[in-house]
């Protein structure tokens, strides 16, 4: 997808893309609404309906554009589903769309006054920037980003954790925000030693993913740690914490997510796919 970026500032152009556009609706909780098939997104065709103040571009294709709005609170229908459920069913195109789309929509929501001066901000080219008439300030969508790590012992082990307000038998890979002044390579250290108590050495990146929960990114790193050394889970962050082998997640992955009495997270997250490749 195209994003438009020179364009934003361009009514006429904007016009001509709502004109032939499609239409996402985005609820408050961040679901749309989804295919039977749960590979695509339900969108509509504005036609002659004007574009409304709140509509953000999502990007073009072929002249097409691609729009979200917020949208009030829906049923809660079969077919109405937040990124974990749809996203790794998802075209990419789609997937990517509806990603844009969820964190956008949550910025506004979010970004209503000036942190400057308080004023009422309001939204300008094509939903990409607020501006405050009080004092000029412009602002712009943030992104937070996160490490997410994959600690082996360069053989086959690998830690899961679980953080204690996840669903019972839920473990994951370790993650955390990246802090002021701070590196990514600091970060996963840092973060390592904070959750489990372990050093790590040989971080290497492996990929990113946008998660907009509400708007991080997170930057999939792997590295080395020696398990002689005791894990000692963070009081109240981490709930417990244990070594695991290749064979305990392969068989976990292959019989749906769950085995030997923990559950994966979900195939739509990056650290699914990290200790798939891992796994593999």
């Amino acid at each position: 997808m195209d994003r438009r970026e020179p364009v934003r500032g361009d009514e006429a152009a904007l016009d001509r893309l709502w004109a032939r556009g499609r239409l996402i609706d985005v609820d408050p909780a961040g679901r749309a609404s989804v295919s039977p098939s749960g590979t695509v997104l339900t969108s509509a065709t504005p036609h002659a309906e004007p574009r409304p103040e709140g509509a953000v571009l999502l990007g073009a294709e072929d002249e097409v554009g691609y729009w979200a709005r917020r949208v009030t609170a829906e049923d809660g229908g079969p077919e109405w589903q937040d990124l974990r459920q749809a996203g790794a069913l998802l075209t990419d195109t789609d997937a990517g769309l509806f990603t844009t789309a969820v964190g956008l929509l949550s910025w506004h929501d979010q970004s209503s006054f000036c942190p400057f001066c308080g004023t009422r901000t309001r939204a300008v080219r094509a939903g990409w920037t607020r501006h405050c008439d009080g004092c000029g300030q412009e602002h712009y969508p943030r992104t937070d980003p996160a490490v997410i790590c994959l600690v082996h012992d360069g053989a086959d082990q690998v830690v899961l954790a679980r953080q204690p307000t996840w669903p019972p038998g839920r473990y994951s890979v370790l993650a955390g925000f990246v802090e002021m002044g701070e590196s990514l390579e600091s970060c996963v250290a840092r973060e390592v030693a904070e959750e489990i108590g372990v050093p790590v050495t040989d971080i290497r990146y492996l990929g990113s993913q946008p998660w907009p929960f509400p708007r991080s990114l997170m930057v999939g790193f792997h590295a080395v740690a020696d398990p002689a050394e005791p894990l000692i889970p963070a009081d109240g962050e981490i709930e417990a914490a244990h070594w695991v082998s290749r064979q305990q997640v392969r068989d976990a992955l292959a019989d749906g997510g769950a085995a030997h009495g923990f559950a994966l997270p979900g195939p739509a997250s990056i650290a699914h796919r990290m200790l798939e490749a891992w796994a593999a």
